[in-house]
């Protein structure tokens, strides 16, 4: 992998209320940036940062989880 140049480094956090489309915008965001070919979604159980099989089968987010691009 090639070394990251440090002034194209972004560090980003979501912190919002239940429901209010966190893990909808994080999905957004790794689909734009070219890290996932597939938008995932919450409700069908295809989000990539709800990983656990309790996260998929409910369709909510139960843990926090952590990426990068």
């Amino acid at each position: 992998m090639a070394k990251a140049d440090l002034h194209q480094t972004r560090n980003i956090g979501i912190m919002a209320h239940i429901d209010a489309g966190k893990t909808t915008t994080s999905e957004r965001i790794l689909f734009y940036t070219g890290l996932t070919h597939k938008i995932g979604e919450t409700h069908d159980g295809s989000a990539t940062m709800d990983w656990m099989e309790q996260e998929q089968e409910r369709g909510i987010t139960i843990t926090s989880a952590a990426t990068n691009t």
